[in-house]
């Protein structure tokens, strides 16, 4: 599959990359018990709860599972829905979504394409320029700031 990732120059590059799939056992020596369940047992953290939702920081959102960039702060902004929200992923090819008819609904959920961890949903009522609103629990992400980047290089990134 073909995603896009940091270079140690840190432009983003795109590099053909193979699915990561672990047993539960392995997610959970991974994970705190909270990323687990909303990563991998599609949970939901509570509305206000989560430690990203007021990070004003500039940076990028990476996946807690496998630390593939997902969300720019530039993207992020103040939906009041109580969960961090983003109006596009860093990249269209790192997000995956698939059809969530769960609790009588019919929603769209977003997935790491790298690890298959459930993020949230995404809804057709963000701001400009695209009109959406990814709607992303805390626990399945990880903030790094703008000055750390560098330890998002991927070294099989090409330099260019």
């Amino acid at each position: 599959m073909k995603l896009r990732v940091f270079n140690p120059a840190g432009q983003l590059v795109q590099v053909e990359a193979n699915k990561l799939v672990l047993s539960d056992e392995q997610w959970r020596e991974r994970l705190t018990p909270m990323q687990f369940a909303i990563t991998r047992g599609k949970g939901t953290e509570r509305a206000f709860c989560g430690n990203l939702l007021d990070n004003k920081r500039e940076g990028v959102y990476v996946c807690v599972c496998c630390r593939l960039p997902l969300f720019s702060s530039k993207a992020k902004f103040n939906s009041g829905s109580g969960w961090p929200s983003f109006f596009q992923p860093i990249a269209a090819e790192n997000v995956a979504t698939e059809l969530d008819l769960s609790y009588g609904m019919r929603r769209v959920e977003i997935l790491c394409a790298r690890c298959d961890a459930h993020l949230g949903h995404v809804f057709p009522d963000g701001p400009l320029p695209t009109g959406e609103r990814y709607c992303v629990n805390s626990e399945s992400l990880q903030f790094v700031d703008q000055a750390d980047l560098a330890s998002l290089a991927d070294p099989t990134a090409p330099n260019r």
